[in-house]
């Protein structure tokens, strides 16, 4: 049972829309995988091994249906300063190394932690990504030319423009035809027969690298097993393992609110860990979720993970025998599809609800879209975007600390507080108080406000210190257990003694 329940048999599958989703997103997917490669200075090789990889253990394993991973760019970029001044077996350990990191995170349930991203920070960054893609299909229309790369002109770029512009039309039109074929495969092999039969010359996958190859080797990095080496590879593990995490578990989440079906954010930290492990002793670059791929997944129609199996399959069939053949793909047919699907990504509704944002909102999700597109890192976008967040939520809380003050028939001084007490709120806490005017007896009544932090015990000891130096008392009514626990938990730091009677008396040394 555990094993039918792994692979999702019990599921309902389309076989036939999920064989031809995965033979689409294997076609997408060879060039990028490719042009990572390069770009890093690695093997070709090294990249389409990374793709077969990662796409096959996290289709099986990971998790959700649906998802698609590879040799992404965004956890590439971070090893080329590795592979520049090391070489590529050291990027082969880092790899390995992210991958033990990745897992340990999805043991100690630290996924979780995605539920921290704001609304705003997930419109920016999937906007910031959406033009990024685009952008990065403009690289298509250059040329080497004596080793420099240069805009196409002319025939040319006539010629990749008309089949790019082909390509967008079928994957329009076609939909309204027939859903039972994705449209954006029959766009490519449309646009594939068209320059095959009038003999069309265009730039095509073999003009990027060679595909071909064997099965992946088994390999060891050989590299010096020392605790300086240890020190060297981490670092650079530890960001591509934060990277593809950040990247995976907000795809994740987005193809949870394209499917109306939850993932398993922890599952899925598992997978992505153990096939960066196969990586790097299997001679790839390593990889995390791809949102493209995953988005012209959904878009053909796949919601099972036999998409994701078939997409891996077909690469390493390509590796082995098919080359030959998706060597000669024009690259203006998988442009198009590229230019779709970045389309498709971004957040129209943003524009329609950008008035009715707040304006730290609206800041946020502009500047890590703004993030994403100039430094193409989408963890460090996420990041500050989730920092900046939290830090607007803390100044408008802090702003909620109010006090109604009151004395009673017995000459007793009430503070009735209102709002949470935490590190940004103390200041205007310690305000509210009249020290040196309040009666011999003061009350601070918490039954409305809750002491969060260390730094909101400090503020409680420093107020009843002043009234003690006045020769004063101040009880402390209604703490919550939690903020008693609190409190007694800080005896030992400050001066303060809770009893176990409906009015908490905080006992100061003079």
């Amino acid at each position: 049972m555990a094993f039918i329940k792994l692979f999702d048999f019990s599921q309902k599958v389309n076989y036939k829309v999920e064989i031809l989703a995965g033979l689409t997103v294997a076609m997408t997917m060879i060039p990028e995988s490719l042009s990572f490669a390069i770009l890093a200075g690695f093997p070709p090789l090294v990249g389409l091994y990374a793709a077969f990889i990662m796409g096959l253990v996290t289709a099986i394993f990971g998790g959700r249906p649906g998802l698609v991973s590879g040799g992404a760019g965004a956890t590439v970029i971070v090893l080329i300063a590795l592979m520049k001044s090391h070489g590529l077996e050291y990027v082969f350990a880092a790899v390995a190394l992210a991958g033990v990191i990745q897992i340990l995170v999805g043991v100690f349930k630290w996924g979780k932690f995605i539920r921290l991203v704001p609304q705003p920070v997930m419109f920016g960054f999937v906007n910031g990504l959406a033009i990024v893609i685009f952008m990065s299909q403009l690289e298509q229309f250059k040329t080497i030319v004596n080793g420099e790369s240069m805009w196409l002109s002319g025939n040319p770029l006539y010629t990749m423009l008309g089949l790019v512009a082909l390509t967008v039309g079928i994957v329009l039109l076609f939909p309204k035809i027939t859903k039972a074929i994705p449209a954006s495969l029959v766009a490519i092999l449309i646009v594939f027969g068209v320059v095959l039969g009038f003999g069309i010359e265009t730039k095509t996958v073999a003009d990027i690298a060679s595909v071909s190859g064997g099965l992946p080797p088994f390999h060891i990095p050989q590299i010096e097993l020392t605790w300086e080496t240890f020190q060297l590879i981490f670092p650079y593990a530890l960001i591509m393992a934060s990277v593809g995490l950040t990247e995976g578990l907000l795809t994740l989440n987005l193809v949870d609110e394209i499917t109306k079906t939850k993932g398993n954010s922890n599952r899925e930290c598992i997978a992505q860990g153990s096939a960066n492990i196969l990586n790097g002793f299997f001679f790839g670059m390593g990889g995390c979720p791809m949102i493209a791929q995953t988005l012209v997944n959904l878009s053909a129609g796949s919601r099972a993970r036999l998409s994701g199996i078939v997409a891996a399959l077909t690469i390493l069939l390509i590796i082995l025998i098919g080359a030959p053949v998706i060597e000669r793909l024009p690259m203006a047919a998988l442009v198009g599809v590229m230019i779709m699907v970045a389309i498709g990504t971004f957040e129209w509704i943003s524009f329609s609800i950008i008035n009715k944002m707040p304006k730290h909102d609206i800041f946020v999700g502009i500047l890590v879209a703004l993030i994403t597109i100039l430094l193409h890192n989408l963890a460090l976008a996420v990041l500050i975007g989730v920092i900046i967040s939290a830090l607007v939520f803390a100044w408008e809380s802090a702003k909620r600390i109010r006090a109604k003050k009151y004395v009673d028939d017995k000459g007793v001084k009430h503070y009735e507080l209102y709002g949470p007490l935490f590190f940004a709120s103390t200041t205007a806490f310690m305000e509210k108080f009249d020290v040196a005017n309040d009666p011999n007896e003061i009350i601070i009544d918490f039954a409305e406000s809750k002491i969060s932090d260390m730094s909101a015990i400090d503020a409680v000891h420093k107020i009843t210190a002043r009234y003690a130096k006045e020769n004063k008392t101040v009880h402390l009514r209604h703490l919550s257990a939690d903020c008693r626990q609190l409190l007694k938990n800080a005896e030992g730091i400050i001066e303060i003694n809770i009893l176990e009677d409906p009015t908490y008396k905080v006992a100061v040394n003079p």
